[in-house]
Parts: C-alpha cells; sequence; structure tokens
C-alpha cells in the first residue's frame, strides 16, 4: 500500500503479494483500520489504501498497532523480592526500548524509497 498511495489495493492481491494468509491478513487490516491508519473502500476497484502520509508513519506504529512490542515493567515471574527488575529482566527490556527507538526511526516512506532491490514483504 506505501508504494501505491491513492489507489485502494485489494486484500486479495495483498495476500497474494505478500504470501499473508488471506485470513490473518484481513484481521490486521481491520486492527489497522480501526487505528486509522487504513481505510478500505467497497465494491468494485475497491480495496485498502494508507491514511497516514508515508513519511510520518512508522514501523512502530504499524508494530503497536498489530502487536505492539511487550516492555517490562516488573518481574515477569511475579516474585516478591523483586521490587526492581533483576538483571536479565532489565537488560531485555534495555533491547525492547531499542528496538522501539529503531521502529520509530523508520517511515515506510524509507521503506518504500529504499535502493534495495528486494521490495519488503513481497515476492519479487
Amino acid at each position: 500500500m506505501g508504494s501505491q498511495v491513492g489507489k485502494p489495493v485489494p486484500a486479495d492481491h495483498l495476500a497474494e503479494q505478500t504470501k499473508v494468509p488471506r485470513r490473518y491478513l484481513t484481521r490486521v487490516l481491520q486492527d489497522l483500520g480501526a487505528a486509522g491508519l487504513v481505510r478500505s473502500r467497497p465494491g468494485p476497484g475497491g480495496g485498502y489504501e494508507l491514511c497516514v502520509p508515508t513519511d510520518t508513519l512508522t514501523i512502530l506504529d504499524v508494530v503497536n498497532t498489530v502487536a505492539p512490542v511487550e516492555r517490562i515493567r516488573k518481574c515477569p515471574l511475579g516474585l516478591k523480592s523483586h521490587t526492581d527488575l533483576c538483571p536479565l529482566h532489565t537488560e531485555l527490556d534495555r533491547v525492547y526500548a531499542a528496538t522501539e527507538e529503531a521502529f520509530r526511526g523508520v517511515t515506510i516512506d524509507d521503506l518504500v524509497n529504499s535502493t534495495n532491490p528486494i521490495l519488503p514483504l513481497c515476492e519479487s
């Protein structure tokens, strides 16, 4: 969708191109629609299109809509003596924070306009 701004892309085409099962893709598109990132256009010539400019829509926006990065705020084991995170969970949370920051720094426009000949999520 990011490479076809303003043109609705049918879900069947997206599923075929990305090799994502249609049923799962439909759920993802519904989540993206509920978040206001995409809209659907019914009828002939319809499909899904982005609602947010590709130069501001980030990977983090999409990830947080579909499957947010889960930060570690308290001991996942529920250990009462761990009033703070232990060294392992502190390090894991630091990595999750770095992942969020990396995703926040890449827009859909960056992906679409990459000089890499391999298209993200698509069979060439």
